[in-house]
């Protein structure tokens, strides 16, 4: 898809990247269809497609249209609790009980 890798792309080569992959999951459907289920215009569609500054909304539409919502868990992972905080959580827990 892209010779760049993310880490080391500017914010535009990462919405590029973003668009060439939408569109990837689109297929060979139609912009029309895809538009459709997932309640944006065309324009809207085709503008996040080639990278231009899509919101979360259209790329949480487009990834519901597409049957791709579970990539939000890699792209937003739960945070993982340290295993200090996790500590500290418990001692007050037990503290309040007193």
């Amino acid at each position: 898809m892209s010779d760049i890798p993310v880490e080391s792309a500017t914010d535009r080569e990462i919405m590029k990247i973003i668009g060439t992959r939408l569109r990837a999951l689109r297929g060979g459907e139609q912009i029309s269809l895809v538009a459709a289920r997932s309640g944006l215009n065309k324009e809207t569609v085709s503008r996040a497609e080639h990278g231009d500054n899509p919101t979360l909304l259209t790329i949480v539409r487009l990834l519901r249209a597409s049957g791709r919502l579970g990539a939000l868990d890699a792209f937003v992972p739960e945070p993982e609790i340290s295993p200090m905080a996790l500590v500290r959580k418990r001692a007050r827990r037990g503290g309040d009980r007193g």
